[in-house]
């Protein structure tokens, strides 16, 4: 019974004993303290009726949980994944309206069945080609969008009639001289205690303390009489207590084709977001983590959420993060977290309904300059100009044009960026230090760069004229071979070429039908022109793709060499004596038995 049950669940259950219950149902207090301003501000931005964040924060939690990976990893309503329903369900209906609301769950299901079957067919490593560089711009992007979404609550002034961040900004420049100071003022609250909380206290729930300080002040301004225009602030309102109830969400049929691809967008994104928390909690837990088992537990979440009302979920850092900190041992942690969850709403529900929307459009600025992270920015312009690139442009399409296009168009621009890397492997000339003892074996430049006739300069090292010692660094694929070509032919057509060529392939890790074509190419043109090719340690795998090939047959097996010092012995023999006669780099140790010039 226990292994099937570990089978289920995990070899977690194992482990559960009185001191793990307790410490989970710490953890798991403070998950729910977490998870209440979160989701209410948070359904908010996805377009849905406060209660809805909630609900997702009950269901989709426990199996997640019960059912991912991780002991550690939280899931919920997100900022992120509530943005991106937001942005692409509201061009088709009114938020807030039931249709957008049935809209709103058939995605979810939507979503956790290709999540589902993603982590089912064992296709897991999908995951990895979206880079750090684009979901870091998305999730920028995201944070830029969060903050214009929230202005209108912020500044107490009507919702807009269109939809989109210009749109948006447009309607707030327009109705400037209608913000409410009371609005800003409860907004100022919320930011200066939750900033406060998280500086001085940063394992307190800052975000609550945040709320709780933000509606106390709006409630004893309204008892003054100078605080009237308290009384005007718009409010949360009625919120029901977040019993999960069944219900199969209706949509008309035409609808369906239409939601597929938001949804193939929506599980980008919430994969993305779910595997690199995974990984992040991981890598302080020390927890390995299985993908495919976490896309599975995510997909089931969603798929059972989508009919309890549950809008999309994913891993939540905010609550993730915290849960470890707390000491959490299990992911029994989770299903504690879901369930005190009811209880603070049942116990909390009329002060709920006293929430101004100007303390949460606050909350949603303090999550969105957290989401910005100003110094990662820095950091990835100094480490990589390319991937600095990456997600400015996605950041800058995730604010511009539609979610799901942005997340695609900067994964697109990470897989151009890697093959255009991949597609220039480094190719180095190599040579001997002759001016020390030893003669050690050092790189002399960039194989274009460097030519026989640098041994003029008195702080070059000398190169053999006959033989080019080349050290290939990469790939030679498809994608590479014009770049590869390019280079040989540069260096047969110099002027004064070397027309015998020793590849040290030891760093090149494999080659397609392609690469294999290009080796013949060259090794006909070398002895075109009375030299040869030949190859120091290549890789079994080149080995075995030029025997399939008929490469080797061609090439011959004395021209494959284990060692530089046999490799040059062997080559030695085939230069022209004459012109070794007159020369005066004498690189080779075999040089000396040669009379000098």
């Amino acid at each position: 019974m226990l292994n099937l049950v570990e089978r289920l669940f995990g070899t977690w259950v194992r482990d559960v004993s009185a001191r793990t219950l307790r410490a989970d149902g710490m953890a798991g207090l403070l998950g729910a303290v977490l998870v209440l301003p979160q989701g209410i501000a948070f359904a908010t931005l996805a377009g849905l009726p406060p209660e809805y964040g909630l609900y997702t924060a009950i269901v989709p939690c426990i199996i997640a949980a019960l059912f991912g990976s991780s002991w550690h990893v939280m899931s919920g309503p997100t900022n992120a994944n509530s943005l991106a329903l937001f942005a692409m369900l509201s061009p088709l209906t009114m938020a807030f309206s039931p249709a957008y609301i049935q809209m709103a769950l058939v995605v979810t299901v939507m979503v956790g069945v290709m999540q589902w079957l993603i982590g089912t067919l064992r296709l897991g490593t999908l995951a990895n080609f979206i880079s750090p560089a684009a979901l870091f711009g998305f999730t920028s992007g995201a944070a830029v969008l969060i903050a214009v979404y929230a202005l209108p609550d912020l500044l107490g002034i009507g919702a807009a009639g269109e939809h989109g961040a210009g749109a948006l900004l447009r309607h707030v420049a327009g109705q400037w001289t209608w913000v409410q100071p009371a609005a800003l003022a409860v907004a100022a609250v919320t930011v200066l205690v939750a900033l406060s909380m998280r500086r001085w206290r940063p394992h307190w729930p800052y975000m609550l303390a945040g709320l709780v300080s933000a509606t106390l002040f709006a409630w004893v301004a309204e008892g003054q009489t100078a605080g009237a225009s308290f009384s005007s602030l718009r409010m949360v309102g009625a919120i029901e207590v977040p019993w999960p109830h069944f219900s199969v969400p209706q949509i008309s049929l035409s609808s369906v084709s239409e939601l597929l691809g938001l949804a193939f967008a929506l599980t980008i994104v919430a994969l993305g977001q779910s595997i690199s928390i995974a990984k992040a909690v991981a890598a302080r837990s020390g927890q390995r983590i299985d993908a495919n088992r976490e896309f599975r537990g995510q997909g089931l979440s969603n798929m059972v959420g989508g009919f309890f009302s549950s809008y999309v979920s994913c891993g939540s850092m905010n609550r993730s993060m915290p849960n470890l900190q707390a000491g959490a041992r299990t992911p029994l942690a989770s299903v504690f977290s879901a369930l005190l969850l009811l209880a603070l709403v049942a116990v909390s529900a009329p002060l709920l309904a006293k929430i101004p929307m100007a303390a949460l459009a606050a909350l949603l600025l303090v999550v969105a300059m957290t989401l910005l992270d100003l110094p990662r920015w820095r950091q990835l312009l100094t480490l990589s100009r390319t991937e600095f690139g990456v997600a400015l442009a996605t950041m800058v399409a995730t604010v511009t044009i539609r979610l799901e296009i942005a997340i695609l168009l900067g994964t697109l621009l990470s897989l151009m960026s890697f093959l255009y890397r991949t597609s220039r492997p480094a190719m180095r000339t190599m040579g001997f230090d002759n001016t020390s003892t030893d003669r050690q074996f050092v790189v002399l430049g960039d194989a274009v760069k460097t030519t026989p006739l640098a041994a003029t300069d008195a702080h070059a090292l000398p190169e053999c004229p006959q033989l080019k010692l080349l050290r290939m660094e990469g790939e030679v694929y498809f994608g590479a071979t014009q770049y590869v070509a390019d280079t040989l032919h540069a260096l047969r057509h110099m002027p004064h070429p070397q027309k015998h060529l020793l590849v040290m392939g030891k760093s090149m890790n494999f080659i397609d039908l392609a690469g294999a074509e290009l080796w013949e190419l060259e090794l006909n043109a070398r002895r075109a022109m009375g030299g040869d090719l030949y190859f120091h340690r290549p890789r079994p795998e080149v080995i075995s793709t030029w025997k399939t090939t008929g490469f080797t047959r061609l090439l011959g097996p004395e021209h494959q060499f284990p060692d530089k010092r046999t490799a040059i012995a062997t080559i030695f023999h085939k230069l022209d004596p004459e012109i070794c006669k007159h020369c005066t780099a004498r690189v080779f140790w075999e040089c000396k038995t040669v009379p000098g010039p």
